[in-house]
């Protein structure tokens, strides 16, 4: 698992994907998201915007990033 820092508090779910590269564009995140394929600490999440914090935990596919504190 990898630890990828953000600078804020919290950051929107899509744009942690790209950040942490497990996506190459916003609208990807849109589609494997309905299709179920991102979760959020073990959880499967469908809202592009939620907010996540440090220690959180997002799993696409067979990569998994957690949200750190820069």
């Amino acid at each position: 698992m990898d630890d990828v820092p953000i600078r804020d508090e919290s950051i929107r779910l899509g744009q942690f994907l790209k950040l942490a590269n497990l996506i190459d564009t916003g609208s990807d995140a849109k589609e494997l998201m309905i299709q179920g394929l991102v979760t959020v600490n073990g959880d499967v999440e469908t809202r592009r915007g939620r907010q996540l914090v440090p220690g959180d935990v997002v799993q696409l596919g067979g990569a998994e990033a957690r949200v750190a504190r820069a």
